[in-house]
């Protein structure tokens, strides 16, 4: 089943309210599309989140460094196409804008090859869940004005509307103001709703991120994540064996080489692939 067309668009959502994570703010999110289609007329539909600005650089890689490896090429060789792709790219970018953009491809021809056999995704991948899968409402953003029973308020909705387990952002104030915000969720939500905070990637060095985290260690989090830049591996590790709740990191973490990078310095317990 031959590829026989590519096509790639970027989609730019403006948010409703301005966001503030620990490092930067957002007012707008972008998304590059991927479609592919098959010679037997079968569409598949990809994309990536690129950030919060400049998506067409995502796009433009998918149509003039990455499409040529795509099209006339058979969908169901998606290993043999990404790493065509992969390797062509190698000097533009091993990680972030253009891993994402090939991403977005390779989802492009799983989804195409799936609607080809008429099986829904999971199925032709073999998942074995048939039901439900478990998830976390992720939000507790920064936003001007909201107090820490705002945002006690907001996750205290999650749980009403059935999830047990929810997600806030830290790091942006001290390590003092995130303890009462983390004291007021915790106060809400219960003792037995899953609680995790997310630091993106808010401390320079392994002793800042510790100093706040152990401020943290009776509210029984799952987990911290990202409390340092994504290369600092050795920071992530040593704050892995220092502090008691468990370290989450990978969601900026791209290809199996970053991942056993981090399987090895043992840098995080639990892997955001």
């Amino acid at each position: 089943m031959k590829v026989t067309e590519l096509t790639a668009a970027t989609v730019v959502i403006p948010l409703r309210n301005v966001t503030s994570f620990s490092t930067r703010t957002v007012s707008e999110r972008h998304y590059t599309l991927v479609k592919v289609r098959t010679e037997a007329g079968t569409e598949g539909l990809g994309f990536c989140y690129c950030g919060n600005g400049a998506g067409w650089i995502v796009t433009q890689a998918v149509r003039d460094l990455l499409a040529q490896h795509v099209v006339g090429k058979d969908s169901h060789q998606t290993e043999a196409i990404w790493d065509a792709m992969y390797k062509d790219a190698i000097l533009m970018g091993r990680r972030g804008a253009v891993v994402r953009a090939m991403s977005a491809i390779d989802i492009a021809l799983w989804d195409a090859n799936a609607k080809e056999a008429e099986l829904p995704l999971y199925q032709y991948l073999g998942g074995a869940r048939q039901d439900v899968v478990p998830a976390y409402a992720s939000g507790g953003y920064y936003l001007e004005g909201k107090t820490p029973e705002h945002l006690a308020g907001e996750c205290a909705a999650y749980v009403n509307i059935g999830f047990n387990a929810v997600k806030i952002k830290v790091g942006r104030v001290s390590a003092r103001e995130d303890a009462e915000r983390i004291a007021a969720v915790r106060r809400a939500i219960g003792d037995d709703v899953e609680f995790f905070v997310d630091a993106n990637n808010a401390w320079p060095d392994a002793t800042s991120a510790i100093r706040a985290i152990r401020q943290w260690e009776d509210f029984d989090l799952g987990w911290v994540e990202e409390p340092n830049m994504p290369d600092e591996l050795d920071a992530h590790a040593a704050v892995a064996a220092a502090v008691m709740p468990p370290i989450a990191t990978g969601e900026i973490h791209q290809t199996r080489w970053d991942f056993q990078m981090i399987l090895d310095k043992e840098a995080a317990s639990i892997l955001q692939t």
